[in-house]
């Protein structure tokens, strides 16, 4: 048994092994995970902006000890960006080369059929693996040992570029027409795509992916999480700054802070000696957790109440 298995060998060992990893997860995360190495399917990963979605991909690459693949999605972005493309300046420069060895390329032809012949030998060398440029999904798909390939953000790519995935995420393979079909060697990637739900993803997409979707941590996980991430922060402080998170996620605001806020507000605070939260220090760093000034503005005038609930 290697490594790999022994880790996903059921959900409570991937559980453990993210917390070793200070990834604390739920049930949930951890089984969509184990399904995943198990089923050889693709996780798509749903859910508010920073909440771990990208975070659970790097995070599994350290478990597993696996190269991790990322491609970033935006709008137009297409195959030659993606899957693949040719060195086309090789190919012009050993074209330049070629036209001074031409006579001797077609020495011994015989008339236009053969003399083209020829050439198509050479097209076809141009058109071989010396001469493609593999980008992420290819890469991923050659990695001979496996590897965590993340599709990060895959909301902000067009429809179109959806269907280009659908041959590599349910086949784990890729069709080149000048080549073949290039396939997983040995182990296929572990796949993870995120979406913040700008827009709604398209059903064949989903049809090949195991769903998780993660929302904001309640109070017992988010204590969690900042313990391993921040375990330097004073228990009190750790209390206080928990419970005035989730205090701002019940208010109107145009972003609500996330635990990636979370974590770096607790940061800020352990930086600036704070033991708990006083309205000024929190007034003086609102704009750590909150992104918008409407948002700050609003909730400046809610930091005395807050503070004062919290505290009891």
């Amino acid at each position: 048994m290697t490594d790999i298995e022994k880790i996903a060998d059921s959900v409570s060992s991937i559980k453990e092994h993210f917390e070793r990893h200070r990834y604390i997860c739920s049930d949930e995360i951890a089984t969509a995970v184990f399904l995943a190495y198990k089923l050889k399917k693709p996780v798509l990963i749903e859910g508010p902006p920073g909440v771990g979605k990208t975070e659970l991909a790097k995070t599994a690459s350290e478990m597993f000890t696996l190269p991790l693949v990322r491609l970033q999605c935006y709008e137009g972005l297409d195959e030659s960006k993606a899957i693949y493309e040719w060195k086309y300046g090789k190919q012009l420069l050993y074209t330049q080369v070629l036209k001074e060895a031409l006579d001797e390329v077609l020495q011994g032809a015989k008339g236009f059929s053969q003399s083209v012949a020829k050439l198509h030998e050479f097209g076809d060398i141009f058109f071989s693996n010396e001469f493609l440029e593999p980008r992420p999904l290819l890469k991923a798909i050659r990695e001979e040992n496996g590897c965590v390939l993340l599709i990060d953000e895959i909301d902000k790519a067009d429809h179109e570029f959806e269907s280009l995935l659908l041959e590599i995420l349910s086949d784990y393979q890729i069709s080149i027409p000048e080549i073949g079909t290039v396939k997983a060697t040995t182990e296929p990637p572990i796949v993870f795509l995120t979406s913040n739900n700008t827009r709604e993803i398209s059903d064949a997409l989903k049809r090949r992916c195991l769903h998780l979707y993660i929302p904001f941590p309640d109070t017992d996980l988010e204590s969690r999480i900042i313990e391993a991430r921040v375990p330097e922060i004073p228990p009190e402080l750790k209390r206080q700054l928990v419970q005035f998170i989730q205090e701002l996620r019940q208010l109107d605001l145009k972003k609500l802070p996330a635990i990636s806020e979370t974590i770096d507000w607790a940061r800020t605070l352990v930086l600036l000696h704070a033991e708990s939260l006083e309205p000024k220090m929190v007034k003086d760093t609102l704009n750590v957790i909150l992104k918008f000034q409407e948002d700050i503005e609003n909730v400046s005038g809610e930091v005395n109440a807050l503070t004062a609930k919290i505290a009891k």
